[in-house]
């Protein structure tokens, strides 16, 4: 049985400033997606993408993400509480981030860019779909770190002791979802980006596997205590991905008919 390092979530004091783990797994991420994308841009080069689209689109993706991901986690996950003290919607060094929130501020700020440089919306999402898991990966290794999101008691042989939670083994949900929803979905849409697909199709997979892996690892995943498992005994995080995998089954359907049409 393994038990939780307890890692510090703080890296180092700079006088009042803290710098924490999971600030620098977000400009990891970031970091990531610029150099997947200049790679990219070199080997295979994408229908006019060079380095300043990149860099003007990953500015717009850093904003959608963070307003996505606070506003989403507002909205999907404690909208009564926040309406009640409004004011703690500024608190972000409190936490409170929503994937799916971060996902839908980037499909908006995507349609911005596409719209303000008259490029195909589709063209822009399956350009990024590609550089995005292993950045999911390193908010989960932050997740990690935290000791946050643990997974639900399992008697797994790598089970997992979370001191700060109980003294119960549990899966450590954070890890699986870094080696499925970072490692595998980035092996997956790097090779299937690595031929010519119709547009659409790129996204569409990277929704659908997304959906389905997402969906798969929160079986092993604790609900959020204030919320619990809801309708048809589903985390808030399946629901959620539901809509995420049915669309990418719609996209695909459609871009290879568009295709033979």
């Amino acid at each position: 049985m393994l038990i939780h390092p307890q890692f510090d979530p703080v890296v180092v004091h700079l006088g009042p400033l803290a710098i924490r783990w999971y600030g620098l797994m977000y400009l990891l991420a970031f970091a990531i997606v610029l150099v997947l994308g200049r790679y990219r841009i070199k080997t295979q080069p994408w229908r006019g993408w060079n380095a300043r689209n990149l860099d003007d689109m990953l500015f717009l993706g850093v904003i959608g993400v963070v307003l996505g991901g606070r506003l989403g986690y507002i909205l999907f996950y404690k909208l009564a509480d926040y309406l009640h003290q409004p004011l703690h919607i500024l608190y972000v060094w409190e936490g409170g981030m929503s994937f799916h929130g971060g996902f839908l501020g980037v499909i908006l700020a995507m349609f911005w860019f596409a719209h303000s440089r008259g490029i195909s919306w589709l063209g822009v999402t399956d350009f990024i779909a590609p550089l995005v898991p292993l950045g999911l990966g390193a908010g989960r290794i932050g997740n990690f770190i935290n000791a946050e999101l643990w997974g639900r008691p399992g008697d797994v042989p790598w089970a997992m002791i979370f001191p700060n939670v109980d003294n119960l083994p549990r899966h450590p949900s954070q890890l699986y979802e870094f080696a499925l929803e970072g490692l595998m979905l980035f092996v997956l849409l790097w090779w299937f980006s690595a031929k010519p697909q119709p547009a659409g199709a790129v996204s569409g997979l990277f929704l659908l596997a997304y959906g389905i892996l997402r969906f798969a690892v929160e079986y092993t995943r604790e609900p959020d205590g204030f919320l619990g498992l809801l309708a048809l005994g589903l985390s808030m995080g399946q629901w959620l991905s539901l809509p995420m995998a049915l669309s990418g089954i719609g996209l695909l359907l459609w871009a290879y008919r568009e295709k033979t049409s």
